[in-house]
């Protein structure tokens, strides 16, 4: 709830969009985050513009390189 209510707060102080960012296991806090601002708060004033996946190569001393998906929610306002 606290991510829901940090980007409600962002968008109340005017700004037009915002980007939920998200790697590995926090992709499905992501997506939550968005259904729940879209849905729950201010259902007819925004769009989800663009959902961006990807893969992150990361490297690790202990287990050497791994991938890692990401993803990135675009969201905005309307008028």
């Amino acid at each position: 709830m606290n991510y829901v209510m940090a980007c409600f707060t962002v968008i109340q102080s005017g700004m037009k969009e915002i980007i939920i960012k998200a790697r590995g296991r926090a992709i499905s806090r992501a997506v939550d985050v968005a259904e729940i601002i879209k849905r729950r708060f201010i259902e007819s004033k925004l769009d989800i513009v663009d959902i961006a996946i990807g893969t992150e190569t990361i490297e690790s001393k202990d287990r050497g390189p791994f991938s890692v998906s990401t993803i990135e929610i675009t969201l905005k306002v309307n008028q």
